[in-house]
């Protein structure tokens, strides 16, 4: 399977890095995969269609996001390093505003782009910190986290997540070494660390933890 953008914007712009991604998600095989930064949905829908082909419906996606790009003074938000959002294609423009009429990140339109798998989807919108306390970890065995990129939201990211690594599945981070956000390095290397955890580099981009 190859990594499609269906007329969207996508955090893995390069097609060998997409095709990579879904490689290694086809190699584990998931039934319960847990997406921490949905982004406007791409990576979700590419994910559906692989675990779909490989389960037919006997899979779940769980999405944990904001699902918004505005900010305020009293957004608790403000501290995240986000991705660019700004839509620069012209004809992407059109389609959000006046055919689907939502904004590309909002909730609305990420469902409707997954609306093929609704009985399998399960969208969480809000805040990480506090949705993954929430979640039963022990059904997880596959979470790509690619949410906010503070090293305190991080280190909650992962430590909320300890219990898939415990039942031997995988946490696969994007953004590793990214220059501008060393605070998810830094994270990363320390959870790796107190766990005494295996820690592998795709393409200097992903880091993928598992039980050693």
């Amino acid at each position: 399977m190859k990594y499609k953008k269906y007329f969207r914007k996508a955090l893995l712009k390069n097609k060998d890095l997409g095709n990579l991604f879904l490689k290694e998600i086809a190699s584990k095989k998931p039934k319960v995969f847990l997406e921490i930064g949905v982004f406007q949905g791409v990576t979700a829908r590419n994910v559906c269609e692989l675990l779909y082909g490989i389960h037919k419906e006997n899979f779940s996606y769980i999405g944990i996001d904001l699902f918004s790009i505005n900010s305020s003074k009293a957004d608790p938000y403000t501290f995240e390093i986000v991705p660019g959002t700004k839509q620069n294609n012209f004809l992407k423009m059109i389609y959000f505003k006046y055919i689907l009429k939502n904004n590309p990140y909002s909730f609305e339109a990420v469902s409707h782009l997954l609306k093929k798998f609704k009985n399998q989807i399960d969208l969480k919108k809000g805040d990480s910190n506090k949705i993954l306390k929430t979640i039963n970890m022990s059904k997880v065995d596959y979470i790509f986290l690619d949410g906010g990129h503070s090293y305190e939201t991080v280190k909650n990211d992962l430590d909320s997540s300890k219990e898939v690594i415990k039942n031997n599945g995988t946490i696969l981070c994007d953004d590793y070494n990214l220059h501008y956000a060393p605070g998810v390095t830094k994270a990363i290397d320390e959870f790796v660390e107190t766990n005494n955890l295996k820690l592998e580099f795709l393409l200097n981009r992903f880091a993928k933890i598992e039980k050693n």
